[in-house]
């Protein structure tokens, strides 16, 4: 059984759309077997996003991702990681067709409202990171 990172961003809690996230997830037959809100800092921001940190929209993405709680969760499933993938869409919401959970939610690429891991090695990293276990 693969397992993946998942996080609801500011704006699906903002927005009151958190629960219906959720039950896409649980529809597609992912089980969710940890989750925990929590208010996010620049520290774990800056290690969560290393690879854009040097980028000069990374301090709006800052404000963006402490402006509220998340949600984070580990969801376990038969090929999750792609599966979520799948069914997050695109990150670019220009890209994110109607169906998908940025497709029908996102307001822009930059409001989102939802992150998942993109390969095995980040899922555990950043499970790792939010929950503190591998």
């Amino acid at each position: 059984m693969e397992r993946t990172y998942i996080m609801l961003k500011p704006d699906a809690l903002q927005r009151g759309i958190a629960g219906e996230i959720l039950a896409r997830i649980e529809r597609k037959g992912y089980r969710i077997t940890r989750m925990k809100t929590m208010q996010l800092d620049e520290p774990i921001l800056r290690e969560h996003y290393a690879h854009i940190a040097d980028k000069p929209f990374f301090p709006s993405t800052v404000d963006y991702m402490t402006n509220g709680p998340v949600l984070a969760m580990i969801v376990e499933g038969e090929n999750v990681i792609q599966g979520m993938r799948t069914l997050m869409g695109p990150t670019r919401n220009e890209d994110a067709l109607p169906g998908t959970i940025r497709g029908d939610f996102a307001s822009s690429t930059t409001y989102n409202v939802i992150h998942g891991s993109d390969a095995p090695e980040s899922a555990e990293a950043e499970i790792r990171r939010f929950f503190g276990e591998v």
